[in-house]
């Protein structure tokens, strides 16, 4: 996928990126570009190295080879006269404060309110001052339809509500691009729709998205760009609702006929 706004550079471009654990080859050279504004989903298989590559895009996992970067910066390295130089601690904390991500599961803090688990990230990483927080986090709580629950801890909520609340937390830290992996897997099928419609409400709202799913209907009605991964490859892409209408490789009819 190329930047579809003119001449302006991605948000998110990946080039001949390759990741291994011991012998086994996750990713086998995958490019792949967001624009800014653009929500990409990827699909495909367990184990394809869908969940590999978000997390190699955000440095939760280190890359053995290419270049990732966000928004013109080069991610957990320091390219210097040709060689390239892992960044340091600090330094890959400044760039995860600008990429949110949204996990299978919520990963709240139990002890903490929603209010609370929304306000620990601006308070705790960025220094932000709580009444500041405190006010940034009510709002976001009220945007994903969450402004009753602020109080309520981790287990007073469902699991799409909880979810959301993860997604105001990741929306506290203002990302410049959001990655969710599998954000709905966990979650039983009536709590599915509460959090695919703050995801729209995102998307609408101009956020540069990258989302591993499994909701298909999803992907073609949000998406701008789908990515089918198969075996560490990008094995088809295109416009969501042409390549899911008429999907060009065996492989990619094969599974999509085990999802639709």
């Amino acid at each position: 996928m190329t930047a579809s706004n003119g001449s302006a550079a991605p948000m998110v471009k990946i080039r001949a990126v390759r990741k291994c654990f011991g012998s086994l080859e996750v990713l086998k050279g995958i490019d792949l570009e967001v624009p800014s504004g653009g929500v990409v989903c990827v699909v495909g298989p367990s184990g394809s190295g869908k969940s590999t590559l978000l997390r190699c895009v955000n440095r939760l996992e280190t890359i053995d080879a290419g270049r990732i970067w966000v928004d013109g910066e080069l991610i957990g390295f320091d390219e210097r006269e040709g060689r390239m130089h892992m960044l340091r601690p600090a330094e890959l904390c400044r760039q995860r404060q600008e990429i949110g991500m949204v996990f299978q599961r919520f990963n709240l803090f139990p002890h903490r309110t929603a209010l609370e688990n929304v306000m620990e990230g601006p308070v705790a990483v960025k220094g932000v001052g709580k009444a500041e927080a405190r006010r940034r986090a009510a709002e976001l709580l009220e945007r994903v339809g969450l402004a009753e629950r602020a109080h309520h801890y981790p287990a007073q909520l469902s699991g799409g509500q909880q979810q959301r609340v993860a997604i105001a937390r990741s929306l506290a830290m203002n990302p410049k691009l959001m990655l969710f992996d599998e954000p709905t897997s966990a979650l039983d099928p009536e709590l599915v729709q509460e959090v695919l419609a703050v995801m729209r409400d995102l998307a609408a709202s101009g956020m540069t998205m990258m989302v591993v799913t499994h909701e298909m209907g999803f992907a073609r009605e949000v998406g701008d760009h789908l990515v089918f991964m198969d075996d560490g490859v990008i094995v088809e892409q295109g416009a969501p609702r042409e390549v899911l209408a008429a999907p060009r490789h065996e492989r990619f009819r094969a599974f999509l006929g085990q999802v639709l």
